[in-house]
């Protein structure tokens, strides 16, 4: 079952009337690069089914997401983004700051040495070359599952 409230921006990008770039998706996730990035490549999981926050999701669903985003965070290692790590962030509910109430992982590339330019990307949240980026995260992942496969 996909989202189904229609006033939840992410429900929306799911059923795929509000626009997004998304760099994955499968039967129960989405993953798309946020509108307000706070650097190049950071990107949302969400699970396609709404759940406001932690209370309404599945504990095995909430595996997966944070499986996807582990996935993520290794693919921006590889090839153009060439991050040095990444920050995994789940804002659970309104105290912890999270402003879009459908559970969502940010997978955020980080690069030795960039403390100011993440503050600077947290503070002004500007879009950076989506479809490059989108791109260049599809390649990372492409990378990935043939490291994986490698005999």
């Amino acid at each position: 079952m996909f989202c189904d409230v229609s006033g939840c921006i992410f429900c929306r990008i799911v059923a795929g009337t509000a626009p997004s770039t998304r760099v994955y998706e499968d039967d129960t996730l989405c993953a798309f690069l946020d509108i307000r990035p706070i650097t190049r490549g950071h990107t949302l999981v969400i699970p396609k089914r709404h759940a406001t926050d932690l209370d309404d999701l599945d504990p095995e669903l909430g595996a997966r997401i944070f499986t996807l985003g582990h996935r993520l965070a290794k693919a921006v290692r590889r090839g153009e983004l060439a991050a040095d790590g990444a920050n995994l962030v789940l804002n659970d509910g309104k105290a912890a700051f999270q402003t879009v109430h459908h559970v969502h992982l940010h997978v955020v590339p980080r690069r030795h040495g960039d403390r100011l330019t993440f503050a600077k990307g947290f503070l002004l949240r500007r879009p950076h070359d989506t479809e490059t980026t989108a791109a260049a995260i599809r390649a990372g992942l492409d990378r990935l599952e043939t490291e994986e496969n490698r005999p």
